[in-house]
């Protein structure tokens, strides 16, 4: 989600990550962030894209919120997946 609407999916693939604008929400061409201009074709990458790993809690937090989830601290994805619905700023995950 992006200030409170739809912007498109984050998916961990057997390659990496892909993140895809909606096609709907490309109408309005506001980016996400500058690491992604609006554009149909999806982006991917081989490790979580710095702009997402962004939002994840560091350091003791991080240690806290993997513990209370009960998620390994080594992933990513499944931490940004539980622990991103409620971010501070306009972006925000939803699952």
């Amino acid at each position: 989600m992006f200030k409170e609407k739809f912007a498109g999916i984050i998916e961990e693939t057997g390659s990496g990550y892909r993140f895809t604008y909606d096609l709907a929400y490309l109408s309005q061409a506001e980016a996400i962030g500058v690491a992604f201009p609006p554009r149909e074709q999806p982006y991917d990458s081989k490790s979580l894209f710095p702009f997402f790993k962004g939002l994840l809690p560091e350091g003791w937090f991080r240690d806290i919120v993997c513990r209370t989830l009960k998620i390994d601290p080594q992933d990513d994805f499944g931490l940004l997946v539980k622990a991103c619905g409620d971010c501070i700023g306009a972006v925000w995950i939803k699952e």
